[in-house]
């Protein structure tokens, strides 16, 4: 059953000029983030810290979203028509779904890493005299949110194939957008199938993400709760002379943990209801979901620049210049 038959949304000048100044934002900005954290953590002989290493690959995985899916979309809405063969449009799609994916799990696992830095009791013990290397541990996780999510993306690149001119909004899986691009359309076998791999994802990377989220950053409030409590009575504690630092930055994960809630959150009904209900509101809810899938992406690097010292030093050597 091919699916791409439904309804067509109509794109205004003003909301394309939008989503052009957004999308800019977000390869710029996720770009900035990744060459400018990327560099320090290179030339840090310690190693680096294991944040900005976390920070670097939630902004890679913005960066590929932008350039691999959002771009074309912005040239496909200044009028350039481009059409893929069903063998690209298998690539295509499956690498979409692939990316948009690893982007959530990416995002809550800088929430959960926050939340467990803050739980430690100390920091970790050993020479910091001596150079340090990446660690093992950090990277085999990331790898493993890469690894797990290429392979749940193999359906979509099975059941993909080219559609024509006339291809609509019908099915939206986990991606960036809400319509096809570059001519490519689910090819599932039948309906039922379709909306399972739908509700799955729905579930998967959809719901369960926000609701781990919503956890971690409560738990992250309450552990700094707990040590500004302490703090009073144990000055000395090395992880207590932290909590300063600790909560100018669980203020800055929380803020953009916000951001991804609210932005996917919108996304989700508003895909969903058309998905499952196609009322009179469908057409206004694919727009207002097409740009709540590009906010996040676009606004997370401003955000991240107001917690991060190396971010804020580019910045305003840039705004000097």
């Amino acid at each position: 059953m091919l699916v791409g038959m439904g309804l067509r949304v109509s794109v205004s000048p003003v909301q394309t000029a939008f989503y052009i100044i957004l999308v800019l934002l977000g390869v710029l900005g996720n770009s900035a983030v990744v060459g400018v954290i990327g560099k320090g953590v290179l030339t840090d002989h310690a190693g680096g810290r294991n944040s900005d290493i976390i920070i670097i690959n939630m902004a890679l995985s913005n960066l590929l979203v932008s350039l691999m899916r959002n771009i074309p979309l912005v040239i496909s809405d200044i009028g350039l028509e481009l059409y893929s063969s069903k063998e690209w449009c298998q690539v295509l799609m499956g690498v979409w779904v692939w990316l948009r994916s690893v982007n959530v799990w990416s995002t809550l696992f800088l929430s959960a890493f926050h939340l467990q830095t803050l739980r430690r009791v100390a920091p970790n013990s050993g020479s910091r005299n001596g150079p340090r290397v990446l660690p093992k541990t950090l990277l085999l996780s990331l790898a493993l949110i890469w690894l797990l999510n290429f392979v749940y993306s193999i359906p979509a690149h099975i059941f993909s194939t080219n559609g024509d001119v006339n291809s609509t909004e019908t099915l939206m899986l986990v991606s960036s957008t809400t319509r096809p691009l570059l001519g490519c359309v689910w090819n599932f076998p039948s309906s039922y199938s379709g909306l399972a791999y739908a509700t799955t994802s729905m579930v998967i990377h959809e719901t369960i993400p926000i609701i781990l989220m919503a956890f971690t950053n409560l738990g992250s409030l309450y552990t700094l709760y707990t040590h500004s409590r302490v703090r009073r009575s144990a000055k000395d504690a090395p992880v207590i002379k932290r909590v300063p630092a600790e909560r100018r930055a669980a203020k800055v994960i929380l803020t953009l943990i916000m951001l991804f809630i609210a932005s996917w959150g919108t996304s989700i009904i508003s895909v969903n209801y058309f998905n499952y209900n196609r009322g009179s509101s469908a057409e206004f809810l694919l727009v207002i979901a097409r740009f709540a899938n590009i906010i996040f992406i676009a606004m997370s690097p401003a955000v991240l620049a107001i917690g991060h010292r190396g971010l804020r030093s580019f910045l305003k050597s840039i705004l000097s210049h």
